[in-house]
């Protein structure tokens, strides 16, 4: 995989859901099809979110000031190397889904 998202992208790895509520909520980055941490993610969610992404030491928690993630849209994160994510529901609960992402 190139460091650059410059092409067309593959998703061959499963991801993740994180359910949001009132309260932040974090996971571990899904790792992509090499068992590696992707160096861009896929980002979106059924409701309004806002999410945080963080390096492998702590539990990161997300922040209404954190990115916000609209439903309907999708947000594409270079990873940088962190492997956590948090999410928080703006106001109303739904799901936020994460996709590893390769360069094809």
């Amino acid at each position: 995989m190139s460091n650059t998202f410059e092409n067309a992208i593959t998703v061959t790895a499963t991801g993740i859901v994180i359910a949001t509520s009132g309260a932040s909520a974090n996971a571990t980055i899904p790792l992509d099809s090499s068992g590696n941490t992707p160096k861009y993610i896929r980002i979106s969610a059924t409701a309004a979110a806002t999410v945080r992404i963080a390096p492998t030491t702590g539990t990161p928690v997300a922040l209404t000031t954190d990115l916000l993630v609209q439903p309907g849209d999708a947000v594409v994160l270079a990873t940088c190397g962190c492997t956590k994510i948090a999410a928080l529901q703006v106001a109303a609960a739904g799901v936020v889904q994460v996709s590893p992402m390769e360069n094809a």
